[in-house]
């Protein structure tokens, strides 16, 4: 499941090339690559598997000649479409791109680029006036974000002091938004309706979803056409080569958080001496034989310990919501309403499944806890209003959920081989959702498109580097992150030699840079302005739980990914 970061009023960034020889002088026939394997699951238990470190020279060369022509014609940043709905100081332009790296005379498509100019100030002293560093470039996961807006964040006060010192750039990545935008169906036959969300799914049922997932993955491959095959993570790493070209950064300074670290990571590894400095926020877990089936399993795992988070957090609050003073009778409550809206859907419209997407959220963003736990207290008492605003559908933002998924669907169906026998999803989450009935097989439908894919598949890169081949980077990391579990920035530091780990202990936000911790942002400024590294080991104290709100505080809901 993809977690897409988003920002908080506090300035939080919540929420996931190369123009030079591939590191190691790696290189095979890449052809091969795209040959998937008649079992999929076991070929991924294979980390030796030679394949697992292509660094496709055709692709390589082909982004030679797209960084070249990108810094001979730069990016002219003018006033932003209406679409955009722009500040004054946000300038928009595009960079162009080759479809396929490994034909760059070929079709090309040019992505959206946004920008707003370093400010030169410092926030803490106006006299001081802060030298240029260069652009930042941000990327808030997904797959299937976009992060055009991120470059207003500078006016934030967690954002304020880099933005003094960077131009901030976001942009929105191959297949997104007006970057060549990808369709798997017509938003308007988009389930707009009450749904169901079992957790223990009859064998009708299952039959139903994989009609579902067949029929999407037939849509992708019908309206994707062929330029479907080349949404993948590699590309978007090349991409982002050719936008630090296009920039004119002679290296390239990067804050991916959630999935853009994995593509981050990617880059890293085939090109590290285009690295300046490198932030990885919630690390996705690189490992070649997690992508991405079993992240995905992973993550379900991990939904299920912050889902306890935050029922014992209602719990202590009883005295405000009223729906239990355990663990235990929360869930009693949470259960009660599932079945309530089964039932007889909220307003028509909101039935198990919309309950599961809102109350999904508050397993990414503790913010997210107290709007969330007044809903479903005054649902239970005969007030439907609060929860039909946070989990309501809304039509309006029915293609850009559509263009999201799509880009999402593509980029982990086309990275990596799936299992292909529904047989292997069936046994491997039914065994799951015994541990970790929250999410499980929400998860499963997500992703079940997969099994179905007609396109060709890609075998992971294996991310590392050799000591002192990449300058010191940051990871920064919630210790129970469900998106993005734990784990995998444990695997990623282990893979990159010299990176630092700032750890946020006991809390479980996706997506910690600039939010609401000092401590951790004292670390992100630290990197960023004066290259320092933390310690080994580096821990920060949990930022404050969100107080209780007896009112409503409705947010949209939706459901968020890596």
């Amino acid at each position: 499941m993809r977690a897409v970061a988003v920002y908080s009023a506090a300035g939080s960034v919540l929420l996931s090339a190369l123009v030079a020889t591939p590191a190691s002088g790696r290189s095979a026939d890449p052809a091969a690559a795209l040959a998937a394997p008649a079992d999929p699951v076991a070929a991924l238990a294979d980390p030796a598997d030679p394949i697992a470190d292509l660094a496709y020279p055709a692709e390589t060369l082909g982004t030679t000649v797209a960084a070249r022509r990108a810094a001979a014609d730069g990016i002219r940043f003018g006033k932003c479409s209406e679409e955009q709905d722009a500040p004054g100081s946000l300038r928009c332009g595009t960079v162009t791109v080759p479809l396929d790296y490994a034909r760059p005379d070929g079709k090309r498509i040019k992505l959206t680029v946004s920008r707003v100019r370093a400010t030169g100030k410092d926030p803490r002293n106006a006299k001081r006036k802060v030298p240029r560093q260069g652009a930042l470039v941000f990327n808030p996961g997904g797959p299937g974000a976009s992060g055009m807006y991120f470059p207003m964040a500078g006016v934030l006060p967690e954002w304020k002091r880099i933005a003094g010192a960077y131009d901030l750039v976001g942009y929105a990545p191959r297949g997104v938004g007006r970057s060549a935008p990808l369709s798997c169906e017509d938003p308007r036959s988009m389930r707009k309706g009450p749904s169901q969300a079992p957790t223990v799914p009859s064998e009708s049922y299952k039959r139903k979803r994989i009609a579902e997932a067949k029929a999407y993955a037939r849509g992708c491959a019908r309206r994707g056409g062929a330029a479907l095959r080349h949404c993948t993570s590699l590309n978007n790493a090349r991409d982002l080569e050719v936008l630090r070209a296009a920039l004119g950064e002679r290296k390239l300074t990067f804050l991916g958080s959630s999935y853009g670290t994995y593509f981050g990571a990617l880059y890293a590894t085939l090109f590290p001496s285009h690295v300046r400095r490198m932030v990885f926020d919630s690390a996705v877990n690189p490992d070649p034989r997690k992508i991405w089936y079993r992240n995905n399993m992973d993550q379900s795992a991990a939904f299920e310990r912050r889902w306890a988070d935050f029922r014992a957090w209602v719990a202590r609050h009883d005295d405000v919501y009223g729906l239990g003073s355990t663990a235990r009778t929360v869930q009693r409550s949470y259960d009660k309403a599932r079945a309530r809206l089964a039932a007889s859907p909220a307003g028509g419209k909101v039935g198990p499944g919309q309950l599961q997407s809102a109350f999904l959220q508050a397993g990414y963003y503790d913010d997210y806890w107290p709007s969330r736990a007044q809903a479903l207290s005054a649902y239970l008492k005969g007030d439907a209003k609060p929860l039909l605003q946070q989990a309501g559908p809304h039509p309006e933002a029915a293609a850009g959920q559509d263009n999201t998924n799509s880009v999402y669907t593509a980029v982990e169906c086309n990275d990596a081989p799936w299992p292909a026998d529904w047989r292997v999803w069936d046994r491997d989450n039914t065994a799951l959702a015994r541990v970790a009935p929250f999410e499980t097989w929400d998860n499963v439908w997500m992703n079940l498109p997969c099994a179905y894919w007609s396109g060709p598949r890609q075998r992971p890169l294996d991310v590392r580097t050799l000591p002192g081949e990449l300058p010191p980077t940051l990871i920064l990391a919630a210790e129970r992150d469900a998106a993005a579990p734990y784990e995998g920035a444990l695997e990623l530091r282990r893979r990159l030699p010299g990176a630092a780990l700032v750890t946020e202990r006991d809390a479980g936000t996706h997506g910690i840079a600039g939010g609401a911790n000092r401590c951790v942002n004292a670390r992100l400024e630290a990197y960023l302005l004066r290259g320092e590294v933390p310690g080994e080991g580096t821990q920060c104290a949990p930022h404050p739980e969100p107080r209780p709100a007896p009112r409503s505080t409705a947010a949209p809901g939706g459901h968020g990914k890596r």
